[in-house]
């Protein structure tokens, strides 16, 4: 084992250099700014539709919460299907995967992928490939609490 101080051999030299030679270039300033603006667009997408389901539609803070989510997972999901999806997160990388809309692009993803083998087989069971762990686990956590704050509150006498 050689130690920090060796010098490396004269192959290890020649296999640095054609490692450094055919490694892609970082480009970590410009995909930071990337996933920064697209992010961000995202984000005001789904302020527009918070306020357009405040302004114009009237709806109550409920509603305006689900309108948007419904929204910004409705449009994620059929850019997904477009192939629109994949290419912004291409060009956005980590930008593109704000949690609700990139949530619903790794549902419908699979989906399309195995759309060929049939709606029960292919859609319908590989839909769920990513969101079932999810599904799975976020309920569970909150039967937990749920179970959790009776009891507390069963203790506590509320």
């Amino acid at each position: 084992m050689r130690t920090l101080k060796q010098k490396k051999t004269p192959a290890q030299q020649e296999y640095d250099a054609l490692v450094k030679q055919v490694s892609p270039k970082s480009e970590v300033p410009w995909s930071l700014v990337k996933a920064f603006v697209v992010g961000g667009l995202i984000c005001c997408l789904g302020q527009a539709f918070n306020d357009l389901g405040e302004k114009v539609f009237m709806l109550d803070k409920k509603g305006v919460s689900a309108f948007t989510s419904m929204a910004l997972i409705f449009l994620s999901a059929l850019f997904t299907g477009l192939g629109v999806y994949d290419k912004l997160g291409q060009f956005a990388g980590a930008g593109s995967i704000v949690p609700i809309t990139g949530f619903a692009n790794s549902i419908v993803s699979p989906a399309m992928e195995f759309k060929r083998e049939g709606f029960v087989l292919g859609v319908g069971a590989k839909m769920f490939v990513v969101a079932g762990p999810v599904l799975v686990y976020g309920i569970t956590a909150s039967v937990l609490y749920g179970v959790i704050y009776f009891i507390v509150q069963m203790i506590m006498g509320g």
